[in-house]
């Protein structure tokens, strides 16, 4: 499995593609479908996956989804349990606080998790967008820190970080 990631729109939202076997999963295409036709080249996309419908996280999303014509995954048809997908495992947790919708989504045989603006590096997302509640983020976040602390995080924006390192030092861990 290798993830490959590209800055896209005007927030600079993470826009990830994972691939494995010749497929490959678009996670969050925000923006510039032709930016993630490119950085996908002649892998099968076999799936898209949305962290949460913020505007910036969706922007190419009806085009990804015309021209490769395969399934979106989100909040709205997933539940909160283990998935396979074409030969690559995914577990969703429901983790709203940032919007009612937010998911993650663990890729638990790589020790790697997509938290969308869920969290960030020394920080969390905001609350006080639509959907958003505090009291929903800090019950996401105790749900959260129960998971291995090995676990790669891959956020919305900003740079990749680890779970372990956000229990240790992101004040909002250490406040629930």
């Amino acid at each position: 499995m290798q993830i490959k990631s590209i800055k896209v729109g005007k927030l600079e939202e993470n826009c990830y593609v994972v691939f494995f076997d010749e497929k490959a999963l678009i996670i969050d295409p925000g923006d510039d479908f032709y930016r993630i036709k490119s950085l996908v080249g002649s892998s099968q996309v076999v799936g898209i996956f949305v962290t949460h419908h913020h505007f910036d996280h969706v922007g190419a999303l009806q085009d990804v989804k015309k021209y490769y014509g395969v399934p979106v995954y989100d909040f709205h048809n997933l539940q909160e349990r283990r998935y396979g997908v074409k030969g690559i495992n995914i577990e969703v947790i429901y983790t709203p606080g940032h919007s009612s919708d937010s998911i993650s989504l663990y890729l638990y045989d790589f020790q790697v998790m997509f938290v969308g603006d869920f969290i960030f590096k020394g920080t969390i997302g905001r609350t006080d967008l639509d959907t958003g509640n505090s009291q929903q983020m800090k019950e996401s976040i105790q749900k959260i820190k129960k998971y291995n602390p090995r676990i790669i995080l891959y956020p919305g924006h900003g740079e990749y970080t680890t779970l372990g390192d956000e229990i240790r030092h992101n004040p909002y861990f250490l406040k629930v």
